[in-house]
C-alpha cells in the first residue's frame, strides 16, 4: 500500500482512538447511583489563587457503596470545597463536619434511571458521529492522493482500510 494512504490510516487511527478514549471518560461521568470518585473529576477548588483540581488539595475515599469521603489535607480547604462541589452541580449535597466533607450519593429514582440512560445514549451518539466525521474526512484526504500519482485500486484498498478502522 502507498505510503501516503498509509499515513492518512494512521492519522485516522489516532484520530478515532481519541474520540473513543474522550467518549469513555465522558461515559464514567455520568452519575449511576455507585459512589465513585470520578464523579468528582471535573471539580475545580480554587487553592491559593490557582483553579486546582479537587484530587490534588484532598484525599478522596469510598468507605462504602453510597458515600464518598473528602478530607483535604488543609483544614482551610473545607469549606472551599463544599462550595466548588455545590457549584458544580452534581446533584450531590456536601455534609460538612469540620474534619471531612461527607456526600451520600441518593438512590436511583426511575426518574433519574430514564435521564441517565438518555444521557448515555446522547454520548454514545456523539462519539459515533466523531468517529463517522474522522473516517469522512480520512476518506476525502485518501481521494485527494489520486492527483499525486496514487492508483484507483490503492484509493479503494485505503478507503476499506478506513473503514476496517471505523468498524473496528
Amino acid at each position: 500500500m502507498n505510503d501516503l494512504i498509509q499515513l492518512q490510516l494512521m492519522d485516522a487511527q489516532s484520530a478515532m482512538d481519541r474520540a473513543i478514549d474522550h467518549c469513555e471518560a465522558e461515559l464514567t461521568k455520568i452519575r449511576a447511583g455507585k459512589a465513585s470518585a470520578g464523579m468528582l473529576d471535573g471539580i475545580f477548588v480554587d487553592y491559593y489563587g490557582a483553579a486546582t483540581a479537587l484530587s490534588q488539595v484532598a484525599s478522596i475515599n469510598t468507605p462504602d457503596a453510597r458515600t464518598i469521603v473528602i478530607q483535604p489535607w488543609e483544614k482551610s480547604l473545607l469549606t472551599v470545597i463544599e462550595k466548588a462541589i455545590q457549584v458544580a452541580n452534581i446533584g450531590i449535597n456536601p455534609q460538612n463536619d469540620g474534619i471531612v466533607i461527607r456526600l451520600v450519593v441518593p438512590p436511583l429514582t426511575e426518574e433519574r434511571r430514564r435521564d441517565l440512560v438518555k444521557k448515555v445514549k446522547e454520548e454514545a451518539e456523539r462519539g459515533r458521529i466523531t468517529v463517522r466525521n474522522i473516517r469522512k474526512d480520512a476518506n476525502t484526504k485518501i481521494q485527494k492522493l489520486k492527483g499525486e500519482g496514487v492508483s484507483d485500486d490503492e484509493i479503494k484498498t485505503g478507503e476499506a482500510e478506513v473503514q476496517k478502522l471505523t468498524d473496528a
